[in-house]
């Protein structure tokens, strides 16, 4: 049962890494080459889709990881499992006090609405994300070495 769990945590977990980095090497280079307009009506669309979206996501795999800790205590590389829950409880609580308020103001801004700071505050909420997304890759490595 414990490898499956492994299993089913790298996964998941390898799975939001990758949304996450396409997010930020895809998806925002993409819009950003949009005329202004399109651009920030395509961030706010994005930041209403995957705003609901990765929560879930985030949490998902912070469980899947806690349980994998718990059940794992007694195996080998139980530490790197640990450092890799404390990672993404760090990218949750990052996510929750620095880039959630930039994305709930982002997502409700029109052409007609948005602040004369709209891209700063983007441009805010991007560093911060690869900061996030940083951790969440080191989280992963983690996961896969204490899997392997």
């Amino acid at each position: 049962m414990l490898s499956s769990l492994e299993v089913i945590t790298v996964v998941v977990v390898g799975l939001m890494v990758g949304v996450e980095i396409a997010v930020a090497f895809v998806l925002g280079p993409i819009l950003n080459a949009l005329p202004e307009d399109s651009a920030q009506l395509g961030h706010a669309h994005g930041g209403r889709m995957l705003g609901a979206a990765m929560p879930v996501w985030y949490l998902t795999s912070l469980g899947l990881v806690a349980v994998w800790a718990v059940a794992g205590r007694h195996h080998d590389h139980a530490g790197l499992v640990v450092t890799a829950g404390v990672l993404l409880l760090i990218s949750v609580i990052m996510s929750v006090l620095l880039l959630v308020p930039i994305n709930n103001r982002n997502k409700t801004w029109t052409p007609e609405n948005r602040p004369a700071d709209w891209k700063e505050q983007l441009n805010r909420w991007n560093r911060w994300h690869y900061v996030r997304v940083a951790e969440i890759i080191a989280a992963f490595g983690l996961l896969a070495v204490a899997r392997a």
